[in-house]
């Protein structure tokens, strides 16, 4: 399917059966699966209907991806979701999913770990999120980790539509410092960089020159 890119995705018009690639394959499968299975009632995720060490199924989702809707024009709309979306998400528990520490340490909260408009679905005609897909990197972070990935997304993927990164900010209700946000962006790439690092694989090198030039990059941004 369009817009999976570390994993196997395919849809059959019912369900969406995703098949995990890489290091620690088995660890992310049972994350998402549970994150699928306890976090609906908070916030929009896709039904689980079976999972395995190494596929999960789930319930296919109406709804148009957030990528695609900012390359439409939307980008607003998009983004003012998207920053409503990740304060619920650090509202989650922050235990109970296989792996949780007991005892998260103080200050941090419920982190998507792949946050943004690349793995929102929205209804474009109400711009209402219809999902929040690709829980596979869940975990527990800093306050800013999902928001400073999103601006991210934009900044690096969407750079004609970075004025509309205002909306973002609104939508999570405050706008934190810039500084603090480009460490959380710098952080991601890092957490990437040794993603890709421990995934050996024909295209390791260049993969990993990427993230490295991205790492760099985002370093050497100005708000």
């Amino acid at each position: 399917m369009r817009h999976g890119y570390t994993n196997l995705t395919d849809s059959d018009g019912r369900v969406v059966i995703k098949e995990y690639q890489g290091p620690d394959a088995a660890r992310r499968a049972a994350r998402e699966q549970a994150a699928l299975r306890s976090f609906g009632a908070v916030v929009p995720v896709p039904a689980l209907v079976s999972g395995t060490a190494s596929e999960t199924v789930s319930a296919l989702v109406p709804g148009t991806p957030g990528q695609d809707l900012i390359d439409a024009g939307h980008a607003s709309a998009v983004l003012r979701a998207c920053g409503a979306l990740a304060g619920a998400v650090a509202t989650l528990p922050r235990t109970g999913l296989p792996g949780d520490a007991e005892a998260p340490s103080a200050g941090l909260v419920r982190c998507h770990g792949d946050f943004g408009p690349q793995n929102m679905l929205l209804d474009p005609d109400s711009d209402a999120v219809t999902a929040l897909v690709d829980w596979e990197m869940v975990d527990v972070g800093h306050p800013l980790r999902d928001l400073a990935w999103a601006e991210w997304i934009v900044r690096m993927h969407h750079s004609d539509r970075v004025d509309d990164l205002d909306a973002l900010f609104e939508g999570y209700g405050a706008r934190p410092s810039w500084g603090d946000r480009q460490a959380q962006m710098v952080a991601a790439c890092e957490r990437l960089e040794a993603f890709v690092r421990a995934w050996p694989s024909p295209g390791q090198r260049e993969a990993l020159a990427l993230w490295r030039l991205r790492t760099r990059t985002t370093a050497s941004w100005m708000e």
